[in-house]
């Protein structure tokens, strides 16, 4: 199942890492910052309810989906308490899959909260101010999510599969040239001469965030 999970995020514009044992996962997560783990409660070595209480354990909050096939009350409450954020049973639709770990990342503390500085700019989880006086640059809400995105890890190519999956694939009808025409509404409301950011275009891949001197 493993695998199949693995090409099923990466059709989806996802970058997956597959570990098979609960103790190689916490090596992963040790070593790399993620920004989603999908986690199966039935691993060897490691159950999937200690790996949750182990990545709490080191200071992370990155969204945790357990999976099982055991769906009773008192096995989704032992998860939840053990640090998951959300509890999906066994048989299960990749789209629902999918549905929810959009709904993870769009609450993620690590893209909600944090404030991060890259180039001129400040971008926290409602805002995009110039770091040297803190005023404003007005965005939509869209060319927000959209930003916070490539900011993530700054210099990452963030694919357009990835894109119209986390911010328009909530069942909206879209055009199949929206992600080009958000990233040049973000290029005009964020010229580099100002902000010390420019949005580059990887052909047939994507886009990343390079803060410029």
């Amino acid at each position: 199942m493993g695998e199949a999970l693995v090409g099923g995020l990466g059709d989806a514009g996802y970058e997956a890492v597959l570990t098979t044992n609960g103790v190689d996962a916490l090596v992963a997560f040790s070593n790399a910052e993620f920004s989603a783990a999908i986690v199966d409660v039935m691993l060897p070595a490691m159950s999937g309810f200690e790996i949750c209480r182990r990545i709490r354990e080191l200071g992370r909050s990155t969204p945790i989906m357990l999976l099982t096939a055991r769906d009773a009350i008192e096995d989704r409450v032992f998860g939840l308490d053990a640090g998951a954020d959300d509890y999906l049973t066994k048989p299960f639709a990749f789209t629902e899959l999918n549905a929810r770990l959009r709904a993870l990342l769009r609450r993620s503390p690590s893209l909600m909260s944090t404030s991060i500085e890259v180039g001129r700019i400040t971008v926290d989880g409602s805002s995009i101010r110039r770091t040297a006086d803190a005023s404003r640059i007005h965005v939509s809400p869209k060319e927000l999510e959209l930003l916070k995105l490539l900011i993530t890890p700054v210099g990452s190519v963030v694919t357009r599969q990835r894109i119209l999956a986390e911010i328009w694939g909530g069942g909206e009808i879209v055009d199949n040239n929206i992600v080009d025409q958000y990233v040049s509404y973000l290029r005009k409301k964020l010229p580099t001469d100002d902000t010390g950011v420019t949005i580059v275009t990887v052909r047939g891949k994507g886009y990343f965030l390079r803060p410029v001197d």
